[in-house]
């Protein structure tokens, strides 16, 4: 240590899709609990802000700051596996892909998962990571404790048995409440999940949405702009026996189309712009129908290589398809060129007080562009029709929303905002990004 900070460093970070970049006074990588609190109480003395980040795969500054910056790289393994709760408690900094893997040797799995798991958990679950389920929400949602310093150097623990009301909001509290150091999460015995991907066309699966949501535990698609036609998966537990893909054609089908040739695709279509729309009719039939069985995160999970920059909206479950028919529309009607499909997630309503699910089932409609590309015409456009359905931004993902717009959209908006005041007065854990979203 230093005689102010534990392993200091200087330098510039940017987030993964280079949407953000920080330069802090200060960047640390405390490797203990007792460490970050000491970390906290020095930035306060010096009057220095303090945020977290994680693996940087939000495209909002949520974690920007030119304070001191906290890197979780030393926070990370298991603690403990409660094998009798069924409990994973995993210090904050863990990337998914590696808690994945452990559980797995164990024999165990988390519920449901997003579609990446380069994150570190904290982050993931900061933001409300999700997947898509019928009845099993986001990773947020499996949390049963955490750990967390507040900002004169306090650490919590927090539960629905010990101190409910920041249990209530910190499971998805934007970094605003206090540093995460610690997380226990639900698990279960691990399972298999039979996967069936297939094409469907646009008209069929919208018509269809809610027998397919109904039918399926966990159900998604992806739709191509400039075409009438998409992919679907369907994910259902199986009895087994395990059937993965075989490596060449998941090869084939992950890495050389779903990466590889995807990218010379966005490369092409970036320089010209016309080329766009055959490129897209023809991707929108290179993915053929495939079935295959394997343990949980080896489904819902697949590599992402080609960099982008995303908006995603959590929609009422019941308005989705009007509003993906709106957005067809709009994108048909317009001079825009989309290269990358527009995914559509579902998750049930939840208890979390800024989930974008929170006390409603919902239906996520994400958008994307390959980076570089000039996103703000179409995700302008794309934002005007999901605000217009009650659309709630994800809280990593761009979007234009203010303190004044969630106020109205969520019903407990106020209690994270008087929570904050009484945990962090002062906004140490404050930044531009949560000014403009919970007010000042």
């Amino acid at each position: 240590m230093t005689d102010t900070y534990a392993r200091t460093r200087t330098s510039t970070w940017h987030n993964w899709a280079g949407t953000v970049t920080a330069r802090p006074a200060h960047t640390e990588s405390p490797a203990s609990v007792e460490e970050l609190a000491d970390v906290v109480r020095r930035a306060g003395a010096d009057g220095l802000k303090v945020k977290p980040v994680g693996s940087g795969h939000s495209f909002t500054a949520a974690a920007a700051t030119d304070g001191v910056l906290i890197r979780p790289d030393l926070l990370t393994g298991i603690r403990d596996i409660d094998r009798e709760a069924m409990t994973v408690t995993v210090e904050a900094g863990t990337p998914l892909k590696r808690l994945n893997t452990a559980l797995a040797r164990e024999g165990l799995s988390l519920t449901n998962m997003g579609d990446i798991m380069e994150q570190t958990i904290a982050g993931a679950t900061s933001t409300g990571t999700h997947g898509t389920g019928r009845d099993s929400a986001s990773i947020s949602a499996q949390i049963r404790a955490l750990e967390l310093v507040t900002a004169d150097g306090t650490v919590l623990v927090c539960s629905a048995e010990q101190n409910p009301e920041i249990f209530a909001a910190a499971r998805i509290g934007l970094g605003a409440l206090g540093v995460i150091t610690a997380v226990t999460l639900a698990v279960e015995p691990i399972f298999l999940l039979t996967a069936r991907e297939e094409p469907m066309t646009f008209d069929r699966v919208t018509s269809e949405f809610d027998q397919l949501v109904a039918e399926n535990e966990h159900f998604e698609f992806y739709w191509f702009p400039h075409t009438g036609n998409c992919t679907t998966k369907r994910n259902n537990r199986s009895a087994g026996p395990a059937a993965p893909p075989g490596k060449v054609s998941s090869w084939i089908n992950d890495e050389l189309l779903s990466n590889g040739v995807f990218q010379v695709a966005c490369s092409l279509g970036r320089a010209v712009p016309a080329t766009i729309p055959s490129i897209a009719r023809l991707s929108s039939r290179a993915l053929s129908a495939r079935t295959y069985t394997d343990i949980p995160y080896k489904v819902f999970t697949s590599p992402r290589r080609v960099r982008f920059v995303e908006m995603e909206y959590a929609v009422p479950r019941e308005r989705a398809v009007a509003a993906l028919r709106e957005l067809k529309a709009m994108v048909e009607r317009s001079p825009l060129k989309i290269s990358f499909p527009v995914e559509v997630r579902t998750a049930p309503a939840d208890d979390m007080t800024l989930s974008t699910a929170s006390g409603r089932d919902s239906a996520y409609i994400a958008v994307h562009l390959y980076r570089g590309t000039p996103h703000r015409s179409y995700f302008t456009a794309v934002e005007r029709i999901m605000t217009a359905h009650a659309g709630r931004p994800h809280w990593g993902k761009i979007h234009t929303r203010d303190a004044a717009y969630f106020s109205e959209l969520y019903p407990r908006f106020g209690e994270f905002t008087a929570l904050r005041d009484r945990l962090d007065p002062d906004r140490m854990f404050g930044n531009d990004y949560l000014r403009r979203v919970l007010g000042d």
